[in-house]
């Protein structure tokens, strides 16, 4: 009965003539809610999003699927695929694909902000239910990581059609959010099979819809398979993890992204529609899903992003059937937890993207005299270098790749390094540190570029350094009289 009557709630607010705002006035309220946390963190990214941009300008150059213009075909980037959206963009290099992204994932994330705020005008009748959109406006891993050159935007994107789209078309949309990021899959099944079981349908339905969540993710697999000779993305083997990182992962995306706070309501949960319940148990599935995938080891909780606007929609529907205390509490709590994450990383997030444009103008002259180029920090001496460049930490690497250790902990074999013969390395020192004298007593940031510097130290000597905020790259050339 208490199914029954959350449903008839939600339909009889949906059928309630109404004299508050419009379709149209809430659609531009999610838009405009989400625009200045999208221009304060536009300087956001990641070394990772100018590998898309390297594959996505060989594919336009009529190169193919590679990281190397001479290199083989390598699974480089997670989202099988999105390289090919930003090839048509991509003719003026490795920047410009770079841009094209930026701007590809704003619009995606404006897009979905427009489709939350139209969805919350018809979560009931209240105006407390647009009070999600507050926690919404204030996170930073939402703008962040839109703006970062990720894909991310883009599967927020796909990810919020999966509960605003058209009826029809949503299990369409998380099949294809698990296509493009594997471990949204659990949460794609979920979403599948939650209604239809909460309906108590036949099983054919139940059937069906977990194997719309799935199937993509399933057809990509094989793909990788068929291309690569292995089902999972190159990435899950070059940056190993383990449950205890993942359960730190997932707690810490719970804490501070702002949106699950808007969800601690076990007393109105068992009061709101169906569809809002196989929503949250969607938000469960994956979190389990993180902590077993072990998380994730870029900054701001990049894999929790896509779910996020699926909780504000979850956070209207309880703020309609609770009190207005109760809601204020939680948007409060909310807020707060995004507010800590934005102060904190803030404004060394935004200054990210002008220090490593400053990199990549530097790199150009100083690493123009190499063939060949080794570091861990592939994507931006990939934008700054047309040259051949070797992964240090194996993500466009499969050999490397599956090298004992993380992938800021490869166990490089000298020899293997020797063969490939660079004619640069580029080794990133610890925060604040110097060049020592000798360079391998110095306090690199990670430990490959450690053991890296001393096994080399016979045979590369120091070129120069390059600033990246307030640490250096240190570039090495090979010595006078050892090829």
């Amino acid at each position: 009965m208490t199914e029954i009557a959350g449903d008839l709630t939600t339909k009889a607010a949906a059928d309630t003539p109404r004299r508050g705002p419009t379709n149209l006035q809430t659609a531009l309220l999610g838009g405009f809610a989400v625009l200045p946390a999208l221009a304060w963190a536009w300087g956001f990214t990641v070394d990772d999003a100018l590998i898309t941009a390297r594959v996505a300008t060989h594919l336009a150059s009529g190169l193919g699927y590679r990281f190397n213009a001479g290199g083989p075909v390598v699974d480089a980037v997670t989202p099988l695929g999105f390289a090919f959206l930003l090839a048509p963009l991509a003719r003026g290099g490795v920047v410009a694909a770079f841009a094209a992204a930026k701007w590809l994932g704003a619009l995606a994330w404006v897009a979905s902000a427009v489709l939350l705020g139209r969805a919350l005008g018809w979560r009931g009748v209240r105006h407390r239910r647009f009070l999600p959109l507050l926690v919404v406006a204030v996170s930073l891993p939402c703008a962040a990581w839109a703006v970062s050159g990720m894909e991310t935007g883009l599967v927020t994107l796909l990810a919020t059609l999966a509960v605003c789209g058209a009826k029809g078309d949503r299990p369409l949309w998380a099949g294809l959010c698990a296509a493009l990021r594997p471990e949204l899959a659990p949460w794609a099944l979920v979403l599948g099979v939650a209604r239809p079981v909460l309906e108590r349908s036949a099983i054919q339905q139940v059937a069906l819809g977990g194997l719309s969540g799935v199937a993509p993710a399933v057809v990509v697999a094989l793909l990788r398979w068929k291309i690569f000779d292995h089902a999972l993305p190159l990435a899950f083997y070059a940056k190993p993890s383990d449950l205890e990182h993942g359960l730190r992962y997932t707690l810490g995306g719970l804490a501070f992204t702002g949106l699950p706070m808007l969800l601690l309501a076990p007393l109105e949960l068992s009061r709101v529609s169906r569809r809002c319940r196989g929503w949250f148990a969607a938000c469960v599935a994956h979190a389990v899903a993180l902590a077993l995938a072990g998380g994730d080891w870029m900054a701001l909780y990049r894999l929790w992003v896509p779910v996020l606007p699926m909780m504000a929609l979850v956070g209207a529907e309880l703020c309609e059937h609770a009190t207005i205390r109760a809601c204020a509490l939680r948007v409060v709590l909310g807020l707060g937890s995004a507010g800590l994450l934005a102060f904190g990383l803030g404004l060394r997030a935004r200054s990210v993207g002008a220090e490593r444009a400053q990199l990549i103008v530097a790199g150009r002259s100083a690493l123009a005299f190499s063939s060949r180029t080794a570091s861990e920090d592939v994507g931006w001496v990939g934008a700054a270098s047309d040259s051949e460049v070797i992964d240090l930490a194996g993500v466009t690497d499969p050999t490397v790749a599956f090298f004992p250790g993380g992938h800021t902990s490869k166990r490089i074999p000298e020899h293997w390094l020797r063969a490939r013969d660079p004619d640069a390395i580029v080794l990133l020192l610890a925060r604040a540190e110097a060049v020592e004298e000798p360079y391998w007593d110095s306090l690199f940031a990670r430990e490959v570029e450690q053991s890296v510097a001393r096994s080399v130290r016979e045979r590369y000597r120091v070129r120069t350094t390059l600033p990246f905020g307030d640490q250096r790259y240190l570039l090495l050339e090979r010595a006078p009289d050892t090829h």
